[in-house]
């Protein structure tokens, strides 16, 4: 694994991230875009895999996350977003876009979105001119503008109030408070993430994870899902590319495949002529890190790889 470090767009940061790339010249590349309260390297056991069959894959860590969330004077900011967070971090997958592009010139290019990257994906796709070969849009799901509208109102009074660097236990339930009311676990629990044990334990144990949201970073947060769930958004994207929905059948961010196959439906009402989609039965939110991690990995590829052929 390579570390690259570059300028934030904020001009403050320097954004982290990690390229693993294959012995041979890439077949393509696949960019992740990783989820909420992690970090890129946490794809690591996906990446080594895919670059053994050739893709040069790589992932940043965003604003309030993993390396990228330290300061200038070192102090870490995780789970902050600044002012316009969700355009800052937009403007760093684009950077790193570029960069890894220029690695492998006229070669397919991929993005793999999870989870909140899955929404900045979304809102990837629609905005960027580059040409896309494909997607894969991992653990999303898709939520009503009234909703958002008042989750951002909260965010933004809490924000004003309390200062935009604040981690507010209400607002943190808003967010997670019901995801874990079917499995039996404890409200705010972490068995909502996946049907392994182990893996729950990973993440919990992780210093780089599960640190909670600040009033700022909620505000971004909320801000890219309302414009990823926008009908312009779907309108906008491209209608020859390929996109594949994966998720777990048993994934609250998802509402449990009703928010999946939604988003799905949008993509085709929208005019995208190849939407697939694919819930894995007993699977939570974290597909490669659950009881159907093999699967999946091979799935993903074997999309990949169909259209890099």
């Amino acid at each position: 694994m390579e570390h690259l470090h570059y300028p934030s767009a904020g001009g403050i940061h320097t954004v982290h991230a990690c390229l693993w790339s294959p012995r041979t010249q890439p077949r393509g590349v696949i960019q992740i875009i990783h989820g909420m309260e992690e970090y890129a390297a946490r794809y690591a056991p996906f990446a080594e895999t895919a670059a053994a069959q050739g893709f040069l894959v790589c992932a940043e860590d965003h604003l309030g996350h993993g390396e990228t969330a330290h300061t200038p004077d070192g102090g870490p900011e995780f789970g902050h977003f600044p002012q316009n967070g969700k355009n800052l971090i937009l403007q760093d997958i684009a950077a790193l876009t570029e960069h890894a592009a220029a690695r492998a010139p006229d070669k397919p290019y991929f993005l793999l979105g999870h989870s909140m990257g899955s929404f900045f994906c979304r809102v990837v796709l629609a905005r960027s001119r580059r040409p896309f070969a494909g997607a894969v849009i991992m653990g999303t799901g898709y939520k009503n503008k009234a909703v958002l509208t008042a989750a951002a109102a909260l965010t933004g009074c809490t924000g004003i109030i309390r200062g935009w660097k604040h981690k507010s236990p209400v607002l943190q339930r808003l967010v997670f408070g019901s995801y874990n009311r079917k499995f039996g676990g404890r409200p705010g629990g972490l068995e909502w993430l996946s049907a392994d044990a182990a893996n729950v334990q990973a993440y919990a144990g992780d210093p780089l994870c599960g640190f909670g949201f600040t009033c700022g970073g909620l505000a971004g947060l909320f801000s890219v899902i309302r414009e990823a769930c926008d009908r312009r958004t779907f309108a906008a994207t491209d209608r020859k590319l390929p996109v594949f929905l994966v998720a777990g059948e048993d994934d609250p961010v998802g509402g449990f495949g009703a928010g999946v196959k939604k988003v799905a439906e949008k993509y085709k009402k929208a005019g995208l002529e190849n939407v697939s989609l694919k819930l894995y039965p007993g699977a939570r939110h974290e597909i490669l890190n659950d009881i159907c991690a093999q699967e999946a990995s091979a799935d993903i590829l074997s999309f990949f790889s169909g259209i890099a052929k």
